[in-house]
């Protein structure tokens, strides 16, 4: 496994991060406002993203946040002040075209490492995008999905409209949006939006246990298989098993590929170096 390393925080950094294990652990840190999402954590949540996808020794990446809440958007309390995201002020809305490469729902899109959303409380607006922009979301028993973007008079904005009928079908993806509905973490369940609920004490514990499991397996073929998920979103099906062949061809040449056969006739637990 990957040896630890971790960054020491500052008492205001508004996202942390560290990694332990082949675990990048990413957490939004604005508490006080609910870890409604600012400009410096939007580029923050990217640089950060970035920075696990290219680390060889990350194998798995957790999004949490502290405090009672998720995520409850984007800050509208700046933003009618004049100082924030969607504000007057805002040097974007002059803009006749956005460049939206670096921004974190594109970035955790294209990302090769596996995410995990570690769902603390509510999510919402923004935070709900975030939430389901993760391969895998396990919900805190107070955790709950607001899906409250008619309310304010916008759309699901950084990725909601396109996840959710893939995820859920149209009609009931429609029902979730049209009425801006909120959803607890079983109803979530129910729906298909959480992969685990667990007890608030036990969400990290949980988090953390399914993302060593996932941690301990050859991470070359793990990133493999998520690049192949992805591009099957668009492809036809013989598109994609051509071109899923052709992953397959360079991860015989691995050395994780000979440890996984050879750990199997041996019959001991596989020791994967991502080479």
């Amino acid at each position: 496994m990957p040896t630890d390393t971790a960054v020491a925080p500052e008492a205001d950094d508004e996202v942390l991060y560290s990694v332990a294990h082949g675990i990048a652990t990413v957490t939004l840190n604005r508490p006080q406002r609910l870890n409604t999402i600012s400009r410096e954590m939007l580029s923050q949540l990217s640089e950060l993203f970035l920075k696990a996808d290219a680390d060889p020794e990350v194998r798995v990446v957790i999004l949490t946040a502290t405090g009672r809440a998720f995520c409850a958007g984007l800050d509208m309390a700046s933003a009618t002040k004049g100082t924030g995201i969607g504000s007057t002020n805002d040097a974007n809305n002059s803009r006749t075209t956005l460049d939206l490469k670096t921004a974190p729902p594109i970035v955790m899109f294209n990302m090769e490492k596996p995410t995990i959303c570690a769902m603390n409380g509510a999510a919402a607006g923004y935070g709900m995008d975030v939430a389901l922009g993760c391969d895998m979301r396990i919900m805190a028993e107070s955790a709950k999905f607001a899906a409250a973007f008619v309310k304010r008079g916008v759309v699901p904005e950084s990725g909601g409209t396109w996840f959710l009928p893939r995820m859920i079908g149209w009609a009931k993806a429609a029902e979730l949006i049209f009425t801006g509905r909120t959803l607890s973490a079983r109803e979530s369940l129910e729906m298909g939006l959480a992969n685990e609920v667990v007890d608030d004490a036990e969400l990290m514990t949980r988090a953390n246990a399914v993302a060593a499991e996932i941690a301990a397996n050859a991470p070359l073929a793990v990133q493999a298989a998520k690049r192949m998920m992805r591009s099957g979103l668009s492809e036809s099906f013989g598109d994609h098993v051509h071109h899923v062949f052709l992953q397959l061809l360079p991860l015989f040449r691995t050395a994780d590929f000979r440890e996984g056969m050879a750990s199997f006739l041996e019959k001991r637990p596989a020791k994967f170096t991502g080479k």
